[in-house]
């Protein structure tokens, strides 16, 4: 049977996009579904590029940056409105949909817009913002519809005082208190924005620690710096009810504490975007989070449909998802033996941003590696006092054995940007040497690398004289 394509996307995001580009690049007819409004998919819309970007704009009007050279008082604009924060995020996301637009464009990828179901295996149909339905085949298909995030029945959210992560990016007002509930990585995001902008941030959650999967020493020094913003933190604590009021919202918690706030931002985890993809059509079921199961290569156990990003679970990054859809891609039609790194980095987003790649001072300790800590701090760095960062810093976990690196964990200025010198000698198996050999621009923050190598290095020497 002749298909309409030889491969069929769900969801343009950064997964899909990918996936269809490469696919076009093997020479085949490809065409992605998704909604008018949704081109370029959450990562674009209301995710990744939206938020990263009001990061920034909260950077630049408070003055954050540049309190440390003039002072606490120090703000761009003293009084900062919705639309301040807002008008930056909008341009930047209408850019990238333009920018997606014209690259499927380029790789002759037809964009089918609107929503798409299984009819079939094989078949999609496809259902228009008018109503207007058309069936469309492949003889592949890859999914990639990402997450929302989840929003519990008992929360009555309205997108005023009780908020999602989605809602935040649609407020046409800053409210001067903020409660969060669920202090993951978006939500713990949007608190340090907050708390920046002089919002009165309280972070309620269940667990006893913020990011457990991050290096305790960073999280210290995370949690610090957002203590200093005047962010509370409720730890091992749950919220068993929201009483919204017309001035602002009650958040109630388990152990009887009652915390008032202009609004509440509920952010306790994302769900798959499947509920409406009729997946039993094709032979297919998601779990409880709407998470699909695939194999190494992303296949599903229906061999030619594939799924990738967000909603096939972790890492659930922008990043991966992009080689998660091009390695799809390339097995679909036959392009065997490529596989992805095993060296992701992670980068969040916060005030100040935090990055890591490598295994944790945990991690090490559980699995008995020995290993030897190598820091740099910025306030120690000349670049690091040009840009008054004075608490920023550069922490190397070093093999005691072989002297390879084994982790790479920043916090400050440009930290996301720093851990990708770490994560490629990593990848190349090098050592501390290679770091402590190499010659770094000066001033730069990427010359943190020789200082904690440098430490790193003494350190291991200390205890080879004393063995000797």
């Amino acid at each position: 049977m002749a298909h309409d394509y030889d491969l069929l996307v769900i969801g343009s995001g950064p997964g899909g996009q990918k996936a269809a580009i490469q696919a076009a690049k093997l020479g085949k007819r490809v065409a992605i579904v998704d909604r008018r409004e949704m081109v370029g998919g959450v990562c674009t819309n209301t995710g990744t590029i939206p938020s990263k970007t009001l990061r920034e704009a909260v950077l630049y009007l408070t003055g954050m940056s540049e309190r440390g050279i003039y002072g606490q008082s120090y703000r761009v604009k003293e009084e900062i409105s919705s639309q301040d924060v807002f008008h930056r995020t909008q341009h930047v996301v209408q850019r990238e949909i333009d920018i997606v637009r014209a690259q499927l464009a380029r790789n002759q990828v037809v964009l089918l817009n609107g929503h798409a179901r299984f009819v079939d295996p094989h078949t999609l149909c496809v259902t228009a913002a008018s109503g207007e339905e058309r069936r469309v085949s492949a003889g592949r298909i890859v999914i990639a519809v990402g997450t929302r995030p989840a929003r519990p029945a008992t929360v009555a959210f309205d997108g005023h005082r009780v908020l999602s992560s989605d809602d935040i990016l649609n407020l046409d007002w800053l409210p001067k208190s903020l409660v969060v509930v669920g202090a993951g990585v978006i939500g713990i995001e949007y608190a340090s924005m907050f708390a920046a902008l002089g919002c009165k941030v309280t972070v309620v959650e269940q667990r006893r620690r913020l990011l457990e999967f991050c290096d305790s020493q960073i999280i210290e020094a995370l949690q610090y710096q957002l203590r200093d913003l005047n962010v509370i933190f409720r730890f091992d604590e749950k919220v068993t009810a929201v009483e919204k009021h017309e001035t602002g919202a009650v958040t109630h918690l388990a152990s009887g504490k009652l915390i008032p706030a202009d609004a509440v931002l509920y952010s306790t985890g994302r769900q798959g975007a499947t509920d409406t993809l009729d997946l039993e059509n094709a032979g297919l079921e998601a779990d409880e989070r709407g998470r699909i199961a695939v194999n190494d290569r992303y296949r599903t156990p229906v061999k030619h449909i594939y799924a990738v990003g967000d909603v096939i679970g972790f890492p659930s990054l922008a990043a991966t998802s992009m080689e998660q859809g091009r390695l799809a891609a390339c097995d679909a039609f036959g392009v065997t033996g490529q596989t992805m790194g095993k060296v992701l980095p992670i980068g969040i987003y916060t005030i100040p941003e935090i990055s890591f790649v490598g295994r944790t001072e945990e991690e090490l300790t559980d699995a008995a590696v020995p290993y030897e800590i190598g820091i740099a701090r910025y306030r120690e760095l000349a670049r690091g006092q040009i840009l008054g960062d004075a608490h920023g810093m550069l922490k190397l976990l070093i093999s005691a054995t072989d002297h390879t690196l084994l982790g790479v964990h920043a916090f400050g200025t440009g930290a996301t940007e720093l851990v990708h010198i770490g994560q490629l000698l990593m990848t190349t198996g090098g050592t501390v040497e290679v770091l402590v050999d190499t010659i770094f621009n000066y001033p730069t923050l990427a010359e943190s690398y020789k200082v904690a190598a440098l430490d790193a290095v003494n350190r291991l020497r200390a205890v080879e004289r004393l063995a000797a």
